[in-house]
């Protein structure tokens, strides 16, 4: 199926997917909300949902289904098992693969989180003019860990996760006010300038996504990040988690429209 990504249906996007093409999800079905997953034994459930309460600026929680359960509400007709690009499943804390689909390890206690992400608000960015440099050149968005500490939750801890886009430094201003208006999917950044400040010593060296080249005049800018749960697996190690690959999200059915304050 050939398709051009940015105008991709959801339907269509995830039926590729499953497909087996694997690729980051920036810039494909735009209009649509993109979104970060995370399944757990029933037993870490409530531990991920108080962790994701209480630091609900990297982990807004738009969806949690049933123990078992491989649809969700906010795509009724999609398989959360293989309608991600790539994911990820941890074993005891550790990274034990990145499959393209995880039907042969899905459990029936497994609770799946869905959790906004910061390429939901990408759309109105490139709308207003502002480039998206990850994706003139290819490359997965930049994330980052942090020295700042989520707020733990029963057996969950781990430090903040970021995405950093470069920005024109005149149209920052702009991007602060627009992804300010969509809460759901992390709002406004959370710093803007010096990356030392958020403990980051390289950011050619991102802990997860592609190094992304900076123009002339571009300011880097820190949205929170829905890859802080990962960093929470890492952190707190439950026996067995599935995720989403970072930057290979979940795309839903619900207009980003949904998600906007006006």
């Amino acid at each position: 199926m050939n398709l051009a990504p940015q105008s991709a249906h959801p339907r269509q996007a995830r039926t590729v997917f499953r497909g087996g093409l694997a690729v980051p999800t920036s810039g494909w079905s735009a209009g649509y909300t993109q979104l970060n997953m995370i399944s757990v034994p029933a037993d870490w459930a409530y531990d991920v949902l108080l962790f994701c309460q209480r630091n609900p600026k990297p982990c807004p929680v738009l969806d949690v289904t049933d123990p078992g359960s491989t649809t969700t509400a906010l795509a009724s007709e999609a398989d959360l098992r293989t309608d991600i690009p790539r994911y990820r499943v941890w074993r005891d804390g550790h990274l034990d693969g990145e499959p393209a689909e995880v039907v042969e390890v899905w459990r029936d206690d497994l609770v799946t989180f869905l959790i906004g992400c910061s390429f939901t608000f990408e759309s109105p960015l490139v709308e207003a003019g502002i480039p998206l440099r990850h994706v003139d050149q290819g490359r997965n968005v930049s994330m980052y860990r942090t020295d700042i500490e989520c707020r733990p939750a029963g057996r969950m801890h781990g430090p903040m996760v970021v995405s950093m886009r470069y920005v024109p430094e005149d149209l920052v201003d702009t991007a602060v006010r627009l992804s300010a208006r969509m809460p759901a999917v992390h709002g406004a950044p959370v710093h803007v300038g010096d990356p030392a400040a958020l403990g980051i010593a390289d950011l050619a060296a991102p802990d997860y996504g592609d190094a992304v080249a900076p123009a002339p005049g571009d300011v880097p800018v820190f949205w929170a990040c829905g890859v802080t749960p990962q960093a929470a697996l890492l952190a707190s190690r439950p026996p067995f988690a599935i995720t989403h690959a970072p930057g290979y999200m979940f795309i839903s059915d619900v207009p980003d429209s949904e998600y906007l304050i006006q």
